[in-house]
């Protein structure tokens, strides 16, 4: 440090109080909407998808049309771009505020959340868009070209989700202690 002028340390120790005044909140910010998350696809994989496996083609089709439409909602949305968002800061945060363990973490849940996302947009909603589309005849063939591709997918994002707040969860840990909260 001998070699950076006294203004420079000033400005880099204070630009890193700054970041871990914030990185505390924006990991909870990232814990609470990804936890949100998780249980909404682990909700589908445990009790929603099981629930409608047993339900004729025509009240399967209809339900998953009508779950579809009245999902995007602004506060689906807002915990869907919160984790991601949140999840992001909170890695800017810590790595700007030098827990290089916590930010390590963090991004770990950012990569995994990753995931979850192209699987969302990649398979979901597409089959979702699909299945939106199917009249009143054919339904069979509609829900048999939906529903194993679609539940495959939903445990796929919800493991990512759970792992990505356990990961978020042992963040914490470095971060607090870093940080003295």
């Amino acid at each position: 440090m001998t070699g950076v002028p006294l203004t420079a340390r000033r400005t880099g120790a204070a630009s890193r109080r700054a970041a871990h005044r914030w990185s505390v909140p924006a990991l909870w910010l990232a814990m609470v909407t990804m936890g949100l998350m998780a249980g909404l696809f682990y909700g589908f994989s445990i009790a929603v998808m099981p629930g409608l496996a047993r339900a004729d083609d025509h009240t399967f089709v209809q339900a998953m049309q009508r779950i579809n439409e009245s999902i995007e909602n602004p506060v689906f949305f807002a915990a869907f771009f919160g984790a991601f968002v949140f999840t992001g800061a909170a890695a800017v945060a810590a790595r700007r505020a030098g827990t290089r363990s916590a930010a390590r973490w963090i991004a770990a849940a950012l990569a995994l959340y990753t995931v979850a996302l192209l699987v969302t947009i990649g398979v979901n909603v597409p089959l979702n868009d699909e299945l939106a589309r199917a009249g009143d005849t054919g339904l069979a063939a509609a829900r048999a070209g939906f529903e194993d591709v679609w539940v495959a997918a939903n445990a796929a994002r919800a493991l990512a989700c759970t792992l990505a707040v356990a990961c978020l969860a042992r963040a914490a840990a470095p971060l607090r202690r870093d940080t003295g909260t």
